[in-house]
């Protein structure tokens, strides 16, 4: 019985210091000055649905219709579009494990390819895409915004200006105070963003299961006899949902060409461009190697559905002539379908952009801070708040540069340029997992996905971007040769070690005034972590230690 009791008793002293040992493990982890894993599976899914669903599916899905040629083939492409992303989203949950680190693109292809490619990523995205596509989107939400000012006429230059530039520091301002702050935004935004669609397709899938006429309700009239109230009026015209049929839908008064189609689908891939950027926040996923690959097999397939039903319910409405010719599909739609409900829809669209700039800032500041840390952007950007632990000066840099970019005024013909660079760094990176394969056989992968999936998505890659170079050749060189003018910063700033002291005194007096102002500090090692990197290892090289050893 004593040794029964005393061994009760042991168990129980350490039970207690395990207790005492994790508590003391939360404290430590609570104080350490590093970027912190605030981000579950919730957040994990509203980042990557956040930053899908932007304007475009609000404004101009004509694009894909225009170039197909029928509602039926315009249906296909969103479909398969949707399937396109989720071959590239299952490339990049594999590299996202397997390669643990934030960054997305550019960490992985720094890692498989070297330094300059890496760095030429990294150029043309902090350089042009990141703050052209930050540029576009608050200045779609400005005009949104002001359009009930001016009903009648096109809301003035410098007030679009200043409103997108004032919605840009407030949030920036909040992804500076705190990490949760922006990540709660993104949740709420997000879940406003897909309440809105449900609300085109409920509306939608009603105008087609109720046939050609729709006759409105009376407003919130009682009925004494089976005492309920009606619902208030909200469908005023008919639908023309025979673009549905498939008699209809499929036919073509001209045949596509195959650069046609591919325009098509192009059109479509930049709708669901965004699936990649919860891999730019991969640090700070709270346990990434569940949360990461779960987070994407949720959103792309969801984000696939609700684009389809969305197209479903304009066509349900509007003939394709319409949609052709509607500037903003959804106000359009809103006009024809909710009546006195109809700012229902600029407010939506409004709110979205608010969310998607939102999304663009929190992830591309960490593209900025993992460049800084590998040594291809300078220091200060590598740095984080003493106490909030959020990348101030990287947050900085994203909204001075969308800023500039905003004065500039050239964003339209600065997109197409875009397009082209974002879709050239995806066919990279996947082509990287392949590379990566071989060159390193043994590694431990987590998620490890069918050799087809690689193979197919760089198939269709390689197709549409052989014939955006055949239709658009000016485009592609220009956004080639933006890409490659990083090539001479990178042999001059980091390539060449041996510079002059006095630049050396300079970078770091601007180091320590950019730390002063800022309150910024380099992160600390989390000691756990790399004890835990040990798996991030080739087996071929653990094994031949452990022969050597013995």
């Amino acid at each position: 019985m004593e040794g029964q009791s005393s061994g009760g008793g042991g168990t129980c002293g350490r039970s207690d210091g395990e207790r005492k040992r994790r508590m003391k493990k939360i404290e430590m982890e609570s104080d350490r000055v590093t970027l912190k894993k605030e981000i579950g599976l919730l957040s994990a899914c509203t980042i990557i649905i956040g930053n899908i669903i932007g304007s475009g599916i609000f404004i101009s899905p004509k694009g894909v219709l225009e170039h197909s040629g029928s509602v039926g083939l315009a249906l296909v492409v969103w479909l398969l579009g949707g399937c396109i992303a989720a071959l590239g989203s299952l490339c990049y949950a594999e590299l996202g494990v397997t390669i643990p680190k934030s960054g997305g693109d550019y960490s992985y292809v720094t890692e498989i390819f070297g330094g300059l490619m890496g760095f030429l990523l990294l150029w043309s995205a902090v350089l042009i895409m990141y703050p052209t596509t930050l540029a576009v989107i608050a200045l779609t939400f400005s005009s949104y915004v002001l359009q009930p000012v001016f009903p009648n006429c096109v809301p003035p230059y410098m007030a679009t200006r200043m409103l997108s530039a004032t919605c840009l520091l407030l949030l920036t301002w909040v992804n500076c105070s705190s990490v949760r702050w922006a990540t709660r935004i993104q949740d709420i935004f997000t879940v406003g963003k897909l309440m809105a669609l449900g609300l085109i397709i409920v509306v939608g899938l009603v105008q087609i299961f109720n046939g050609n006429s729709v006759k409105p309700h009376c407003p919130l009239r009682f009925n004494q006899q089976t005492t309920k109230l009606s619902l208030p009026c909200v469908f005023f015209s008919s639908g023309n949902y025979e673009a549905l049929t498939p008699q209809v839908a499929f036919s073509l008064e001209k045949t596509p060409t195959v650069g046609q189609i591919a325009l098509a689908f192009l059109q479509a891939s930049f709708a669901f461009s965004g699936w990649n950027f919860l891999n730019y926040v991969t640090e700070e996923v709270v346990e990434p190697r569940r949360n990461l690959p779960r987070a994407i097999y949720i959103s792309i397939p969801l984000v696939t559905f609700v684009y389809t039903l969305t197209n479903i319910a304009y066509f349900s409405s509007m003939s394709p002539d319409e949609l052709l010719s509607s500037n903003a599909v959804a106000v359009t739609f809103g006009e024809k379908l909710l009546g006195m409900f109809s700012v229902i829809m600029p407010i939506s669209v409004a709110l979205s952009t608010f969310g998607g700039i939102n999304g663009y800032l929190f992830t591309s500041s960490r593209l900025c801070f993992s460049g800084a840390r590998e040594g291809h952007l300078p220091s200060l950007l590598a740095m984080i708040h003493y106490k909030n632990c959020t990348p101030i000066p990287a947050l900085l840099v994203c909204c001075a540069a969308t800023i500039v970019i905003l004065c500039i005024g050239e964003t339209h013909n600065l997109i197409n340029y875009v397009s082209f660079i974002n879709y050239l760094s995806y066919g990279v990176t996947i082509a990287g997992l392949l590379f990566y394969r071989w060159k390193k056989p043994n590694l431990y992968r987590p998620i490890k996905v069918n050799l087809l999936v690689p193979v197919c998505y760089l198939m269709f890659w390689a197709l549409l971007l052989g014939f955006s170079l055949y239709s658009e050749p000016v485009v592609c060189g220009v956004g080639l040769v933006i890409m490659l003018t990083g090539v001479p910063v990178y042999f001059l700033g980091v390539h060449w070690k041996e510079k002059p002291k006095c630049i050396y005194n300079f970078i770091e007096r601007a180091t320590y005034v950019g730390q002063r102002l800022c309150f910024v500090v380099f992160p600390q090692i989390d000691p756990i972590e790399v004890a835990n990197s040990s798996e991030w290892t080739d087996r071929s090289s653990r094994r031949s230690s452990l022969s050597a050893n013995s």
